[in-house]
C-alpha cells in the first residue's frame, strides 16, 4: 500500500512527465498528444515505484519489460525514460526529426529502455506475451507490462494473443488497457464499441479488474492483485481522460494528433506547476 509521502512523489513526477511531454511534442509543433497523456500516471507508477530497470544498463537480464503497444504514445514514454536517467533530456527536443533517436513511436533500435518496437497496433501484444514466456521458460522472477489502447483492441491480434497467454498461464504478464473512449477517428462508441472489454477479457480467462488510471492508490493496489494472481495473465481497464493535463486536448474530438503551439505550451504548463494567473 502507497503511504502520502510515495503518493505525493509519484503527484510530481507526474506533473514533471506531462511538462516534459508537452515541451516534447509543442517544440516538434505537433504530435500524439492525447494518447500520450492519458497513460502518466501508470508510466510514472511503473518507472518510480514498481519495475525492476536500471538506466545505467537497459538492457540488463532478468529485468522487468514494458512494451507500450500503443506506440504513437512514445511522446510520454520518452518523457519518463529521460527523465529516470535513460538518456540525455535535450533529446526530447528531437522528436521526430531527421537522424533522432526519438521517432514518432517506440523503436528499440534507437532508443535505450525501450524494450519492443511498436507502431503497429496490436503487434505490441504478441510481442509482450512471447517476452513474458521468455522469461517463464528462463525461471525469471521478472514481470512484462503491456499498454494497450481501446481503439487498438478493435485489432483481431490483440485476441489471438489473449487467448494464446492464458493457455500459456503467463501470470507474469500485465497488461493495461487506456480506456479513454477516444480513437484516431473520432469516439470508440461510434467507430467499435468496447464498452463490454471487461467481458471480453474474462471470456479469454484473464485476471480482470477496472480502476481509475489516473489515481495511484488504485493503480497500485490494481497491480499488486495481479502479481498475486499466477496461474493467468491480467488485465488492468484504466479509465482515463484522453489529453489528461493538457487542457486544449482535453474533450476535442480529434485530439490523437494535434498541433502543440508555443502559447498552449506556456499556458497548459502554467497550469500543471501551479504558475496560472
Amino acid at each position: 500500500m502507497l503511504d502520502a509521502q510515495i503518493i505525493e512523489m509519484l503527484r510530481q513526477k507526474a506533473t514533471d512527465i506531462r511538462v516534459a511531454t508537452i515541451h516534447e511534442i509543442a517544440h516538434l509543433g505537433k504530435g500524439h498528444i492525447g494518447g500520450a497523456m492519458s497513460i502518466v500516471e501508470v508510466l510514472t507508477y511503473l518507472y518510480y515505484h514498481e519495475m525492476n530497470v536500471d538506466p545505467e544498463n537497459p538492457k540488463k537480464e532478468g529485468r522487468d519489460r514494458f512494451v507500450c503497444s500503443k506506440g504513437h504514445a512514445g511522446p510520454s514514454v520518452y518523457a519518463t525514460l529521460a527523465l529516470k536517467g535513460f538518456f540525455p533530456k535535450d533529446w526530447l527536443e528531437t522528436l521526430n526529426v531527421g537522424g533522432t533517436n526519438l521517432p514518432s513511436h517506440c523503436d528499440m533500435n534507437k532508443t535505450p529502455g525501450i524494450d519492443f518496437t511498436t507502431g503497429s497496433l496490436g503487434q505490441g501484444a504478441s510481442a509482450a506475451a512471447g517476452i513474458a514466456l521468455g522469461q517463464k521458460i528462463r525461471g525469471e522472477k521478472s514481470f512484462t507490462y503491456l499498454m494497450l489502447g481501446d481503439g487498438e483492441s478493435q485489432e483481431g491480434q490483440v485476441w489471438e494473443m489473449a487467448g494464446f497467454a492464458s493457455t500459456q498461464k503467463l501470470g507474469n504478464l500485465i497488461a493495461f488497457t487506456d480506456f479513454n473512449r477516444m480513437q484516431l477517428d473520432g469516439y470508440t462508441k461510434d467507430i467499435y464499441c468496447m464498452d463490454n472489454i471487461d467481458t471480453r477479457w474474462l471470456g479469454f480467462n484473464w485476471h480482470v479488474q477496472r480502476i481509475n488510471g489516473h489515481d495511484f492508490t488504485e493503480i497500485d493496489n490494481a497491480v499488486q492483485n495481479a502479481k498475486s494472481v499466477t496461474d493467468r495473465p491480467s488485465m488492468i481497464i484504466c479509465d482515463t481522460v484522453k489529453s489528461q493535463g493538457y487542457k486544449p486536448g482535453v474533450g476535442v474530438k480529434a485530439n490523437h494528433s494535434m498541433a502543440v503551439s508555443a502559447e498552449d505550451e506556456a499556458s497548459s504548463i502554467a497550469v500543471l506547476t501551479g504558475g496560472a494567473k
